[in-house]
């Protein structure tokens, strides 16, 4: 499979992502063109009792363009992989939603992200829930290991989005389900390559 983005293209894509949610870490308020926290739970019809569990320090933190839980119904007692939890809101809604017999694992690759997403999930105390930093395109799970893969505005970040796919079908169990809500481009002209490298965490 061709790969059309060369090694300094990548570490150059890795290095203006990890920058930009470094500081959504911190505050995502003001780092997006579109509504974030509580008001965007509420825009986009997630779970209303679960929302109201939430304190307003987790509420904040989100900064998903969707929601991925209207994809289809997730069950008690499922595996969920979060893959790009960030600050962990949706996996919080996947932790309630399988109970305390499922478990739910969010995986991202900025460390203060996951740091905001283990304050949330203390704030919580939910113990159904585990974070895995990763580098690497290759997820370190065993096949079939998920009845679930969620993923919110995530896809949109990823050069090598085949790849991606090839190794989310592999963790996902037969019959699993990939719930995923992203970004696309529509309309407008496509920019040149190095444009595309330079910008491509906008």
């Amino acid at each position: 499979m061709k790969d059309f983005f060369s090694i300094d293209d990548r570490v150059r894509i890795q290095k203006d992502i990890e920058k930009k949610y470094s500081k959504v870490a911190i505050n995502p308020a003001g780092q997006f063109r579109y509504t974030t926290g509580r008001k965007a739970l509420e825009f986009l019809k997630y779970d209303r009792n679960i929302m109201e569990q939430l304190p307003e320090m987790v509420a904040d933190a989100y900064c998903g363009t969707g929601n991925p839980f209207l994809l289809g119904e997730i069950k008690d007692g499922e595996i969920i992989l979060d893959f790009g939890c960030g600050a962990g809101i949706d996996l919080i809604f996947a932790s309630k939603l399988v109970g305390d017999q499922g478990r739910v694992v969010g995986l991202d690759l900025i460390p203060e992200m996951l740091g905001r997403a283990k304050k949330n999930i203390d704030k919580l105390n939910l113990k159904n829930t585990s974070l895995v930093l990763s580098k690497d395109d290759n997820l370190i799970f065993p096949d079939a290991t998920f009845d679930t893969i969620i993923s919110n505005s995530v896809f949109n970040l990823v050069p090598n989005k085949e790849f991606l796919f090839k190794e989310l079908y592999r963790v996902l169990k037969p019959k699993g389900k990939l719930m995923v809500v992203d970004q696309l481009f529509t309309g407008g002209k496509i920019k040149d390559h190095r444009d595309r490298v330079d910008s491509w965490f906008q």
